[in-house]
């Protein structure tokens, strides 16, 4: 531990110590083999190591400092409090025993209740020390942080009764793998108010193979749970931790505003279903920023909720800022805009994305029934290795969350930009597959460069229009036409 998180916190050192530690850790773990088993922490790659901004430091009581900001950061997102927590507590003052066998659920609930009493008078903060904390689910409290020391590992339990049944989502209707209600999320929050998750790379294992073999073998009953879900919340900062193992979607802000997750690792086997990164869901200013992940699912996955009760609530998703994130997942996207977009998503950045061994770099998803929108997308600085289809617009999997969903709700798309993209070792060519009765209009790419491809391969583009200049291999004819409203710069 001692070695890796110097690794990501030693940018500045000379390269020979960092080749020295690359050796060490070379000597002392095997190549990754992915399996139907959890990570650990030291499944990281070295090479992505690199992207990971330093670690926080300081007294380990303190509240964290505000962070320094990186060039181009969106992290002004998220409005920090002027003054640090006013009560600080351990885990351990409410009778935690940190042995990764004593349940501390009820540790947990103790401690957010005394938090309570400050959320009004300065705040407070809870410390997880060093140690191995296994609990069930727990709430947080506004103006809270949750602050993880090094070497603290909290430990989601392997009893589903210590995951709660709560309602679903009004924007969903049902739990969005079963009928009814859905499992709480490990980290939970509704209606609050200036919370920070964060520490000196704690982690926070969802220990979740249990719930995945339960969708494997068809036994699940209810909806898995998140690792961390926060519902109805605003100013929210998550950073400067690990998340592993979540037994589905990570991190799932929903009906929420001003978001930063940055400075994160979160990682799953490959294999594991539906382990999305970060899945920002009809919210608004979420700023992603210096991640790496690994997943069975999408690295990120912007949503705004399903079919007809998505459109009833009429919640977007907008004002969403993606940089720097790498990763890979070979069943899925870098970043997917949908399947479930009937709340409507736009105003989507994304920048600097690095994307290998995965089954497309960047996917715009979406169903008739959905209704809704997606708009006025921007990706620009994209770089992908062995991706099989680089950019990828179709529809989802044709999943509706009842019958009573209407064949009629068609989805616009619209006005996406798609800038400075190399694509090596590419697999197949881009697959843009429009509605026919809803075509996806002003698709504009410039500076696309897509190596690997046989000469003999042509893009499958169908109902699109659009435009294109500096493409290569050429495009479909309908991104040449140019009667899209973006034009190409002279």
């Amino acid at each position: 531990m001692d070695v890796l998180n110097r690794i990501k916190g030693g940018l500045s050192r000379p390269v020979w110590v960092s080749v020295l530690l690359v050796l060490t850790m070379m000597a002392l773990f095997k190549s990754l083999e992915i399996k139907r088993e959890s990570y650990s922490i030291f499944s990281i790659p070295l090479d992505f190591i690199s992207g990971r901004v330093g670690l926080m430091s300081g007294r380990i009581s303190s509240p964290p400092p505000t962070p320094t900001l990186p060039r181009g950061s969106c992290s002004d997102f998220f409005r920090a409090m002027p003054e640090g927590r006013k009560m600080v507590k351990s885990i351990r003052d409410f009778g935690g025993v940190g042995d990764g066998k004593t349940s501390n659920t009820q540790a947990f609930k103790r401690a957010i209740q005394f938090m309570e009493r400050f959320k009004a008078t300065g705040g407070s903060q809870l410390v997880v020390p060093k140690g191995r904390w296994l609990t069930g689910s727990f709430n947080l409290t506004s103006n809270f942080t949750l602050f993880l020391q090094h070497g603290a590992v909290i430990l989601g339990s392997q009893d589903p009764k210590e995951w709660p049944i709560i309602e679903a989502l009004p924007s969903y209707g049902r739990g969005r793998e079963r009928l009814g209600a859905r499992h709480i999320s490990l980290i939970h929050g509704n209606g609050l108010s200036n919370v920070v998750i964060t520490g000196e790379n704690g982690t926070v294992d969802g220990q979740g193979k249990m719930w995945w073999e339960l969708w494997w073998n068809r036994t699940l009953v209810y909806t898995r749970g998140h690792l961390v879900e926060l519902i109805n919340s605003q100013n929210i900062l998550i950073q400067d931790l690990t998340f592993l193992n979540s037994p589905f979607w990570t991190i799932h802000p929903v009906y929420c505003r001003n978001i930063v997750i940055r400075n994160m690792t979160i990682l799953a086997p490959l294999d594991a279903p539906n382990t999305d990164g970060i899945d920002p869901d009809s919210s608004l200013n979420v700023c992603i920023e210096d991640c790496y992940i690994e997943s069975g699912d999408d690295l990120i996955a912007v949503k705004s909720g399903w079919d007809q009760y998505g459109m009833k609530m009429a919640r977007p998703s907008s004002n969403i800022i993606v940089r720097r994130v790498k990763g890979t997942t070979p069943t899925c996207s870098g970043v997917g805009i949908g399947s479930e977009m009937s709340g409507g998503v736009s105003n989507v950045i994304i920048e600097d994305l690095y994307v290998r061994d995965s089954a497309a770099g960047l996917r715009i998803k979406t169903d008739i029934g959905r209704g809704g929108y997606i708009a006025n997308i921007t990706i620009n600085n994209m770089r992908m290795e062995r991706v099989k289809v680089p950019i990828r617009f179709s529809s989802g999997a044709n999943d509706h969350p009842d019958e009573r969903w209407d064949p009629k709700a068609l989805p616009k798309v619209r006005g996406i930009l798609i800038t400075n993209v190399v694509s090596l070792e590419s697999k197949r060519p881009p697959l843009l597959e429009g509605l026919e009765k809803a075509p996806f209009e002003d698709i504009h790419m410039k500076n696309i460069s897509l190596f690997g491809l046989a000469p003999s391969v042509r893009w499958n583009c169908e109902f699109i229009s659009g435009s294109s200049c500096s493409v290569f291999p050429a495009p479909c004819s309908q991104l040449l036409k140019n009667e899209s409203t973006f034009q190409c710069p002279n």
